[in-house]
Formats: C-alpha cells, sequence, structure tokens
C-alpha cells in the first residue's frame, strides 16, 4: 500500500483502504507475488555401473531382464604375471542354472556363469548390484585380504594392493594365500607359490 500511495502520490485514507485517485489501477489487477518454487529435492546417486569407478563406451546404467539369480560363487583367477607381481581377478558367478546361462549367451553348457558374458554392456551393472561393498575401500566389489590381512599396498613379503581403478582386481607381491569375499561371505582365494 506504502509504495502505491508514495508511486501514485496519493496516500489518504485508512490504513488497508485503497486510495480512490484515478490514476491508481484497481487493486485487483495488480499481480499477487509469485509462490515460491520449491526447491528439488536432489536425487539420490545410483550405484554405479562401472564398479571400477568410471564409466566406459557402451556401459549400461541398469542391470534389465533377465534378472540374475542369488551369486553362489566368486572365481579369482590370475590375469597378468610379471616377475615381482601378479593381479588377480574375481568374478562373481550364480549358479548351478543352466537355463539362466544359456539365456544370457552361454552355449557351452556351464552350469555357473557370470551374471553377463564378458563385455556386455550390463555386466558392472548387474554386479553392482548383488556384490555388494568392499569393506575397507567402500567400493563395489570384493574385500581382498592376503594371509587374513587387508591389502595395504607391498608392506612385506606376501603383501597386495587394491587395484586403483577396478575393486575386483588385486595387485599381489610375494607368496601366500590372497583371498576375495563378496556379500553373503562367499569367498575364494588364490594361493601364490
Amino acid at each position: 500500500m506504502i509504495s502505491i500511495c508514495v508511486a501514485a502520490g496519493a496516500c489518504s485514507g485508512s490504513p488497508g483502504e485503497l486510495p480512490t485517485n484515478p490514476k491508481i489501477a484497481d487493486a485487483s489487477l495488480i499481480p499477487d507475488e509469485p509462490s515460491p518454487t520449491p526447491t528439488p529435492t536432489p536425487d539420490v546417486a545410483p550405484l554405479p555401473s562401472n564398479p571400477g569407478g568410471g564409466s566406459g563406451a557402451g556401459v549400461s546404467e541398469s542391470c534389465g531382464e533377465p534378472e540374475p539369480p542369488s551369486l553362489t560363487r566368486v572365481k579369482v583367477t590370475v590375469l597378468n604375471t610379471q616377475p615381482t607381481q601378479r593381479i588377480l581377478d574375481a568374478t562373481p558367478l550364480v549358479g548351478p542354472d543352466g537355463a539362466y546361462c544359456r539365456l544370457i549367451g552361454y552355449t557351452d553348457g556351464r552350469l555357473y556363469c557370470p551374471l553377463r558374458p564378458e563385455g556386455h554392456p550390463e555386466r558392472s551393472a548387474c554386479e553392482a548390484l548383488q556384490v555388494g561393498r568392499a569393506t575397507d575401500t567402500g567400493r563395489i566389489g570384493p574385500t581382498w585380504t592376503v594371509e587374513g590381512r587387508p591389502c595395504l599396498g607391498k608392506t612385506g613379503p606376501a603383501s597386495c594392493l587394491n587395484h586403483p581403478d577396478n575393486q575386483f582386481l588385486v595387485v599381489t607381491y610375494g607368496t601366500g594365500t590372497f583371498q576375495a569375499c563378496i556379500d553373503g561371505g562367499i569367498c575364494d582365494r588364490y594361493v601364490a607359490p
């Protein structure tokens, strides 16, 4: 009311009463103050489709049909051997379920298989939904240990280091028992000679 009166030069009458100056527009034509726009709720970050952290070309953001059955095993294999270290890989498996394995593309009669074939755009997303997070790094993938100790780097004759880009991989040093465990207490190990 005050700003209208001052602008129009007609500030007479009692408070709350519209001025009678004909130069002032009808109060019903003055727009109401706009309603505040609610602040959008931030989306909860989904589990990453690539357990290693980044997303690569051809990586799906979801695990589609057929929905994989529960994990029953994890298989640890040697991915790479060098003179002073090895890189181990942990692959989560479902089964025995020959029908599911066939349905996702394994035609060799296997009963145990990964959630999706290697290179499939949904593999990482399916693994992310079922494997859980490593207890030491918080990343999606197995918790790696050596002789029951966490992987903290090259700290002794038998030691290991979580791969910097992919929790499913570990760099191992020396001889000993290296183990990968996923949710549900499902584990496998590799004994380095």
